[in-house]
């Protein structure tokens, strides 16, 4: 893996973010008093996006219960000098520091990036750990893990933004090496793949049963490139993967990022919004999926903010999962909404 000299290198790979297009739609709250931990969203300052505090509390306190969020990396404020490796511990303690900001209360009750995920290059080995160490020491009441953006695919059509990604990164030995500082540490790992990776996820989470992995994006189910028209056979190919990753006790699944450009959804063509009935009857067959691999005690529901306020707003993305889970009981919705994130990241 690679670190930015800057973080212009990596334009913004998804669907851009039209505000007056997204405030077409208003919808009322509903289950306005449902407590939400949303357990992935980013904060970054980017030529052509800026995505910062500010603008993610305007989403937070736009109508949904939001008690607390969980900060995942995104290459963002990473120190401009010093070893290359530890230029990452760079946006931890700038999480931190906006971590702190939230905790003052004078922004709200909402605790903003109550947990932080960060970046370390498991291509160092076991040299990875003064990293994971030092970012620690920068966060110690929320640093939780780390996520190494590892999606590969040999189709150009979907290389993703940060970068063309080895494929097999997972089955390395120095990737495993790095890899198994996680746990003596306490750390999590926060997995970005494709659905056809999913079976090296398997492998790796049965290799490292000590280490908890989770998930992100329902597991990156593709529709764009060769998989374009081909969602039923994805379909099956991803539930068959899923069935295998929920065999693996230490792997939680997050449930979103449905929104972004390999989802192969064209909300984002369309003149006017998707309402949050649009988005419950496209993404209902992946968040049921999840739910019916893991259950609802191994499931969270994220925002993937604001990656994915290029489809849909806040308020209509989380109203879209409330339709889904509309039959679910009490119990069920507080683990899909809250208990899961708070077990998994540790929050107060």
């Amino acid at each position: 893996m690679t670190h930015p000299k800057s973080e212009s290198h990596f334009p913004p790979a998804h669907i851009p973010v039209r505000t007056d297009w997204i405030e077409q739609s208003n919808e009322e709250i509903l289950e306005p008093a449902l407590p939400i931990v949303d357990p992935h969203h980013h904060l970054w300052d980017r030529p052509g996006q800026r995505y910062l505090f500010e603008d993610f509390l305007a989403d937070v306190q736009s109508g949904h219960n939001i008690e607390a969020t969980v900060f995942i990396q995104c290459r963002s404020m990473y120190r401009s000098s010093g070893p290359v490796e530890m230029r990452p511990v760079g946006e931890v303690e700038y999480v931190n520091g906006v971590a702190a900001q939230s905790a003052s209360g004078l922004y709200g009750p909402t605790e903003i990036c109550a947990g932080i995920v960060g970046f370390a290059d498991l291509m160092l080995g076991a040299r990875v750990r003064p990293v994971l160490e030092a970012e620690l020491a920068v966060a110690p009441e929320r640093f939780r893990g780390i996520r190494v953006m590892i999606a590969a695919s040999p189709h150009k059509e979907i290389a993703p933004g940060f970068g063309k990604v080895p494929e097999g990164i997972m089955t390395n030995p120095v990737f495993r090496e790095g890899f198994a500082q996680l746990a003596p540490l306490g750390l999590s790992y926060d997995m970005w793949a494709f659905h056809p990776q999913l079976a090296e996820v398997v492998d790796l989470a049965r290799r490292f049963p000590e280490t908890s992995i989770i998930v992100n994006h329902a597991g990156g189910p593709l529709a764009i490139g060769p998989y374009k028209g081909r969602r039923d056979e994805v379909f099956n190919d991803w539930s068959k993967s899923l069935q295998e990753l929920a065999t693996c006790p230490n792997v939680t699944m997050k449930i979103g990022g449905l929104g972004m450009h390999i989802g192969g959804f064209d909300f984002h063509t369309r003149p006017l919004p998707p309402s949050s009935k649009d988005l419950a009857q496209a993404w209902q067959p992946f968040v049921q999926g999840c739910i019916d691999a893991f259950g609802p005690a191994r499931c969270m529901l994220e925002s993937n903010f604001c990656v994915d306020k290029g489809t849909a707003s806040y308020v209509n993305l989380w109203n879209a999962f409330k339709r889904l889970t509309q039959d679910f009981s009490a119990a069920e919705k507080a683990q899909l909404y809250s208990e899961t994130a708070k077990r998994v990241y540790r929050l107060k």
